[in-house]
């Protein structure tokens, strides 16, 4: 059973890890282009999500977050908040700790 255990981890990791390389050039083209268009990176952002239990992949999505906060700032906190109902509801990773503000 720990054994089934430790595999399915391992292939959540690695999962994980495709999808970060297979991400990376898509932020980095979003970046080096400055596109505007919400629909595009909202679209990459939704897509991203599911993956950020890893944390290079929160990283990226984080990054991609902070550069769609400067064309559509309400469309950025949408995909904050969409972060912490999936993953985050202590408000732990995107710097909105309540225990830590006290």
């Amino acid at each position: 059973m720990i054994e089934e255990i430790n595999k399915l981890a391992q292939q959540q990791h690695e999962l994980a890890w495709q999808a970060y390389r297979a991400y990376l050039p898509v932020v980095e083209d979003i970046e080096a282009t400055q596109t505007n268009d919400t629909n595009q990176i909202s679209l990459v952002l939704d897509y991203m999500l599911g993956f950020c239990f890893d944390a290079q992949m929160l990283t990226l999505y984080r990054r991609l977050c902070r550069y769609l906060y400067a064309i559509h700032p309400e469309t950025a906190v949408f995909y904050v908040s969409a972060y912490r109902e999936m993953w985050d509801e202590e408000g732990n990773q995107f710097g909105n700790n309540k225990e830590a503000n006290r």
